[in-house]
């Protein structure tokens, strides 16, 4: 009997060190699978996985406003989304008026332009005025494609209502402009875009409109989240020349209640391998420590703050 106790208090300690030595596991809500969020994710995920003692599972989802409502009831402890939407959901504004502010989440850092692209496959179609009484698919109700539409409309003096609405995601677009039911689709994700590349082997037509000018000056001033973004020619078939438009940042955010050490090291096994991640996606080119710290207005959670602080840069914490 004794002999059998000592077994099993043996087997009890080992089972028990194995519980405690083994890696956190968190998911990474991203978004559709023919969007950036979900391709890039996964390489992120990936170099977290290898290099932080923390497993993560990237998973498809709505998007950015999904993915913060996911960290707020505990399905995801990580997430990517636009810097619009998570300016949105802090401050209890737009698509988030209804749920009101939350707080459950934090800043880990910027990664790379989501240009706003406004796809059409009709040739009348030369610039944002022109959408007028055209059917334009603008991004699933309250989503944060929806509302970069609508600053972009508004830019160019336009109303949802000067347009015929298509409230469809990412896919449903593509798919959409492919069978000639709609003219034209906000897209915002990283360029390229893998819809619109697998769009543009397909169909010669296909453009991304310019937002320039006055239209993105008064943009911008509207809304101090938009920049300046000029996707370079030849990112899509067909695409010679550069266009400019304009771009929120993709960002990746956690939950507040996150361990420090384990969101420090997550951090730094994302900008300690910054080469090695641009060269399976593009957009890792972006990656940078100024990228990553400039221009959110949500505050960061403090294991990246102690990863940036570290690397002589200081960032509101909350």
């Amino acid at each position: 009997m004794k002999r059998i106790l000592s077994v099993l208090l043996v087997l009890g300690m080992v089972f028990s060190f194995a519980a405690c030595s083994g890696s956190a596991v968190m998911t990474m809500g991203t978004g559709s699978p023919t969007g950036t969020y979900y391709a890039y994710g996964g390489i992120v995920g990936q170099y977290i996985t290898n290099n932080a003692g923390v497993t993560v599972n990237a998973v498809s989802t709505g998007g950015s406003k999904d993915n913060i409502q996911g960290i707020d009831v505990g399905d995801y402890q990580l997430g990517t989304v636009q810097s619009d939407v998570m300016h949105y959901a802090w401050n209890g504004t737009r698509s988030f008026e209804e749920t009101g502010k939350l707080g459950t989440f934090r800043t880990v850092a910027g990664l790379y332009a989501e240009a706003v692209q406004l796809v059409t496959v009709n040739p009348a179609i030369q610039s944002v005025s022109d959408l007028k009484d055209k059917k334009v698919s603008i991004g699933a109700p309250g989503s944060g494609v929806y509302f970069n539409a609508v600053d972009v409309l508004t830019a160019a003096g336009l109303s949802v209502d000067d347009i015929k609405p298509q409230y469809q995601n990412f896919d449903e677009s593509a798919d959409a402009l492919k069978d000639g039911k709609i003219d034209a689709a906000f897209i915002v994700a990283g360029a390229p875009t893998p819809a619109i590349t697998e769009l543009s082997m397909t169909n010669a037509n296909v453009r991304i409109v310019p937002i320039d000018g006055d239209i993105a000056q008064k943009l911008m001033k509207d809304n101090t989240f938009y920049s300046v973004y000029k996707i370079p020619a030849e990112t899509y078939k067909n695409q010679t020349e550069e266009i400019e438009t304009v771009t929120v940042k993709a960002t990746l955010i956690v939950s507040a209640d996150a361990d420090e050490e384990t969101v420090y090291n997550l951090t730094a096994a994302i900008f300690n391998n910054t080469e090695a991640i641009a060269k399976e996606h593009a957009k890792g080119a972006e990656l940078s420590l100024q990228n990553a710290t400039e221009g959110l207005t949500v505050p960061f959670h403090a294991g990246a703050a102690k990863y940036f602080k570290e690397k002589g840069i200081e960032v509101a914490v909350q």
